[in-house]
């Protein structure tokens, strides 16, 4: 699970400067899609970061509740 966290923050940036890359070689708009994808590939990437530590976070909450409970 952790390990993941990189390797999804990564794609997500290549993926949305991919996509805005393509798009603006296509509707001729450099560099103005580059960026919006590019921004939005980055805050994917930690949004889905963020997600990954709250469930983290919750797991080991419900294992703590679990140990002191018994």
């Amino acid at each position: 699970m952790y390990s993941s966290m990189g390797l999804e923050l990564g794609l997500s940036v290549v993926v949305g400067f991919l996509i805005g890359s393509w798009l603006d070689d296509w509707l001729d708009t450099k560099p103005w899609l580059l960026l919006v994808f590019g921004v939005s590939g980055i805050i994917a990437g930690y949004r889905s970061i963020f997600r990954l530590v709250k469930r983290v976070q919750a797991d080991s909450e419900q294992e703590h509740d679990s140990h002191s409970s018994t």
